[in-house]
């Protein structure tokens, strides 16, 4: 995806780490990426590999203890994974892992921590359970192979099948899964992505290394091998094998330093208008988004705006209005089928699904998402055949150009732009100064 030409420079110029996934926060490792509307770039358009940002160099303190772990301690890289069995960008990324493995063998480990977008992914975390409750019974790889083989069928049934299909004792296993170690074990992991703004999925630490996302299998090869160069001097310094990752992350970072302050777009006039919207109608401060379902930089903004709506619950108002691309074939028909979804009182839960599942946007997709929230599906098929959301999208469209929101993910706090899926400290300045302008208490 691009962004107006004029903001590209900006956009690109931030450090790797800043786009949102679960979507996001992330470490000072990549920029923040926007789609762009017309003239609609195609996605065969896109820059090729070799002109991605590079991965930072900077290095995290990225603990393992308490994981899982596959591979040797005598691995001179160690791969930290945070990931969620619900995620399609993470079943993706377990694939390159896979590659990785099978490439580098015993000089790569992988660990395995657990971050269930659980507000965008409901099963994530009963998946999550259910690997580790496995691992009591040494299956946990074997079972988390198989989570993310079949993303789309991890009901209970499913979870309690797997667990037959793999031979554990499945009364061992039950009583395992309601076990406070485990649930303990992945509220840690959960808090220790945060901490290394690891906020979406899938994320992963190459020897401390943040690298954001599921990017293609060149871009992990080319940090692996950087690290493998650092570990093979450092064994020929006299480091034992077993204690380079140690070694390499001993003066690691705990936290992402606060994100530059970009150059500030001037202040717009936006009205929330009829726009589907969550939070005091009198909050202190508004978050306007221009967004479209099938844009997967802004599916990554998702976890962003929970996080921040949880943070100021009470002072944020949260609206939500169209900008589908025309790159995107089935954005325009997500857009109508969440407004039809809003005429029945349930577009924030139809909002999610549809960012939950951007590759299932289809028509039948979306009479299968209206009955699972509960909607009255004649009058949804109704709403949707009328077309009568054809000219409410297209203004929401022509608003957002007008204001600058031409490209997806844009949103504007109190007017005041922000472009692209940046990190939750970025907003959090922002609504933390408008919020002092209100005489209003911060955080």
């Amino acid at each position: 995806m691009s962004k107006p030409s004029v903001w590209v420079s900006l956009v690109v110029g931030l450090v790797l780490g800043f786009v949102g996934g679960r979507t996001t926060s992330a470490p000072a490792t990549a920029s923040a990426a926007v789609a762009k509307g017309a003239p609609a770039p195609t996605a065969a358009a896109q820059p090729p590999a070799r002109q991605r940002p590079p991965i930072s160099p900077v290095v995290y303190k990225v603990p393992v203890d308490g994981s899982f772990i596959h591979g040797e301690e005598t691995a001179l890289v160690t791969l930290v994974e945070f990931s969620d069995y619900e995620c399609p960008f993470c079943a993706r990324g377990h694939a390159t892992v896979k590659q990785l493995q099978e490439q580098y063998g015993a000089k790569l480990r992988v660990v395995m921590k657990h971050h269930p977008l659980v507000d965008m992914h409901p099963r994530a975390k009963p998946a999550a359970l259910a690997a580790l409750a496995a691992g009591e019974q040494g299956k946990f790889w074997e079972y988390h192979d198989v989570l993310f083989a079949n993303p789309r069928a991890q009901s209970d049934s499913d979870l309690e099948r797997y667990a037959k299909e793999l031979r554990l004792d499945v009364a061992r296993w039950k009583q395992d899964l309601e076990a406070p170690k485990l649930v303990d074990r992945i509220r840690k992991d959960d808090a220790l992505a945060m901490q290394l703004g690891a906020t979406g999925t899938p994320g992963f630490f190459v020897n401390g290394r943040f690298i954001n996302g599921a990017q293609p299998f060149e871009v992990f090869s080319k940090v692996v091998d950087e690290e493998l160069n650092k570990a093979e001097a450092l064994v020929k310094g006299g480091v034992p094998k077993a204690e380079v990752y140690a070694r390499t992350i001993e003066r690691g970072v705990e936290r992402p330093p606060p994100p530059p302050a970009p150059a500030e777009l001037p202040r717009q006039q936006v009205e929330v208008g009829t726009a589907p919207s969550r939070g005091p109608a009198n909050a202190p401060v508004t978050v306007i988004a221009w967004s479209d379902f099938e844009c997967p930089f802004c599916s990554r903004a998702v976890p962003t705006l929970k996080t921040l709506e949880k943070e100021y619950e009470g002072k944020l108002r949260l609206a939500f209005k169209h900008q589908p691309l025309p790159n995107h074939p089935h954005a325009k028909l997500a857009a109508a089928a969440s407004l039809a979804a809003h005429e029945q009182g349930k577009f924030w839960e139809f909002h999610d699904l549809l960012f939950a599942n951007q590759r299932q946007l289809d028509r039948e997709s979306m009479e299968g998402y209206a009955k699972q929230v509960g909607l009255d599906v004649t009058r949804f098929k109704q709403a949707l055949d009328s077309g009568k959301f054809d000219a409410r999208i297209e203004e929401d469209s022509k608003e957002g150009t007008r204001v600058g929101a031409g490209g997806t993910p844009t949103f504007f706090v109190n007017g005041r732009p922000v472009v692209g899926a940046m990190p939750v400290d970025h907003f959090r300045r922002i609504i933390d100064e408008e919020l002092k302008k209100a005489g209003v208490a911060q955080r």
